[in-house]
């Protein structure tokens, strides 16, 4: 029976770490675990690296500014990530992975992303549009708060407060690009060492950078319509539960709109 003993390592180390960092809770840490295993199992490790690539990313980007984060949107101070925040921000990616691995574990392609290898190829690179989304939106909305100036609402280009759903910036437009393009960097890095040539490693930047900026851009529409934000003029605080709605209707939670902002642009880079 195979026991994947390396997979099941390093996803324990990286829920641990989480654990100990603070930047998973209980929940998160073990949806990690399961997450972390599947991905990390099979013959190609792309998946499994490029996880933990935008763990490791979207938890130093989420740790910086604390301070600042803290005094403009309620629940900054608590810093971790949820087993369904974990989930929202793995799904499409996991779902590939699995696929990829049922259908190539016993005799897995030379090339995981040749252009012949048409199912391969769509489910690399579809992890690859929702790596770009996640950790683009991830970068856009943790660093892109920390901005100077006012963000704009996407659909109005209006003033609105940091942290507003919907809400873009200059700063948080190009770290969501260079999100996209940093998971281009180690998905291709990876698929090269693993047989591909390494002519393949700017294709993967640039469609990397492409996912990042039109999956965090999708993430902002559906932000500024779907996903209701609230403020309190009295704190000059994005709020939860408690202050005005200023734009969006109730119908997505944030992990719900992370969900869909991650499949779409998992299916459409997943057609490359």
């Amino acid at each position: 029976m195979y026991i994947p003993y390396i997979p099941l390592a390093c996803a324990t180390l990286l829920s641990v770490h989480g654990l100990r960092k603070k930047s998973l809770s209980p929940s998160g840490a073990a949806t990690a675990f399961v997450v972390g295993t599947c991905m990390l199992s099979g013959a190609t490790r792309v998946f499994g690296i490029a996880l933990i690539a935008f763990y490791l990313l979207g938890s130093r980007a989420t740790k910086y500014g604390k301070q600042r984060k803290e005094k403009l949107e309620e629940g900054e101070a608590e810093g971790y990530r949820t087993g369904w925040q974990v989930l929202s921000n793995s799904a499409a990616a996991a779902v590939c992975g699995v696929a990829w691995n049922y259908l190539y574990f016993d005799v897995p392609p030379t090339c995981s992303v040749d252009p012949s290898e048409g199912y391969s190829r769509a489910l690399v690179f579809g992890a690859l549009g929702h790596f770009a989304c996640c950790l683009g939106d991830t970068l856009a909305s943790e660093l892109g708060i920390l901005s100077p100036g006012k963000p704009r609402l996407v659909t109005t280009w209006r003033p609105v407060p940091p942290g507003t759903n919907g809400g873009m910036s200059v700063g948080g437009t190009i770290a969501s690009v260079v999100g996209g393009a940093t998971m281009g960097v180690v998905m291709g890095v990876v698929v090269a060492l693993e047989g591909c040539s390494w002519a393949v490693l700017p294709q993967m930047v640039l469609w990397g950078a492409l996912g990042g900026g039109a999956g965090s851009l999708a993430d902002s529409i559906l932000g500024a319509t779907i996903q209701e934000t609230r403020y309190s003029e009295e704190r000059k605080m994005i709020m939860h539960h408690d202050g005005n709605a200023i734009n969006g209707w109730n119908i997505l939670t944030n992990n719900q709109v992370n969900v869909v902002s991650s499949v779409l642009t998992a299916m459409c880079m997943s057609l490359v």
